[in-house]
């Protein structure tokens, strides 16, 4: 089976369609979406409305800061994150609010897990962006691979267990991806893996970001997608919404 990998969509309805569409091509059977799909973008309607749909016809879709807030509020969050978030809350419908606020916070199957932060206290929206964190992650989860977002950068660590002369011990390691290379999963290590952003990267590739996991050969594959990000700027600007948020789509930043 072949599950598609997607996080971090930001409202961003022509990276979702370049994304899903290549996921397709390539003989995805499900969808896993690991949260944040509002915030940042000018197409929140459309893009909840289709996650609806797909988890309707049995994808898995777990929640996000920016999914939260819509509930709770963007107090927490930095200026330009707020000013979206409170503009996305009257873009959205009652139902598509609800849809939101029933996500689950983790998914875990076959010994997977799956959430949008860090696994140690999913709720505290915690980033993994070194090997430290990382290591926290795998090791509060018995789960021997976990799969989150949130970083905005894609990032695979594996870790293994060895043992001193005192105590356990763990090594931790870190990849980079290669888009479009399978990194096989190793089942003597655990691993770690951050999927990037499908519509805000922030590694200075402006294309999306997603990964495919085929749990036949236990391979992960990072891939990355050319969309048209100026058509998405266009919608942010024409909605009134922070400026520098277009710009950072055509840098990748």
């Amino acid at each position: 089976m072949k599950l598609a990998l997607l996080a971090d969509v930001h409202a961003n309805r022509e990276a979702l369609e370049a994304v899903l569409g290549h996921a397709r091509e390539r003989g995805s059977d499900r969808f896993l979406f690991l949260g944040d799909y509002v915030g940042y973008g000018a197409d929140p309607e459309w893009v909840v409305e289709t996650l609806m749909e797909m988890v309707g016809n049995g994808a898995v879709a777990i929640l996000g800061n920016h999914d939260a807030a819509v509930k709770t509020g963007g107090d927490a969050m930095e200026s330009p994150a707020r000013t979206v978030i409170e503009w996305t809350r009257g873009q959205l419908g009652a139902e598509q609010r609800a849809f939101l606020a029933a996500l689950p916070l983790t998914w875990e199957e076959e010994g997977r897990l799956f959430l949008h932060a860090e696994a140690v206290a999913p709720r505290k929206w915690s980033y993994v962006a070194d090997g430290q964190a990382a290591g926290r992650s795998i090791r509060s989860t018995s789960c021997r691979v976990t799969f989150c977002g949130h970083v905005h950068k894609p990032a695979l660590y594996s870790m293994t267990e060895m043992w001193g002369s005192v105590s356990e011990m763990w090594k931790t390691t870190v990849f980079r991806p290669v888009a479009g290379i399978p990194v096989p999963l190793m089942p003597q290590r655990r691993w770690l893996a951050v999927i990037g952003s499908v519509g805000q990267p922030r590694d200075g590739d402006p294309s999306a970001s997603y990964a495919i996991l085929d749990s036949t050969r236990n391979e992960l594959t990072h891939h990355r997608v050319p969309y048209d990000f100026d058509v998405t700027g266009e919608k942010i600007r024409a909605a009134g919404l922070p400026w520098m948020l277009a710009e950072r789509l055509r840098k990748g930043l």
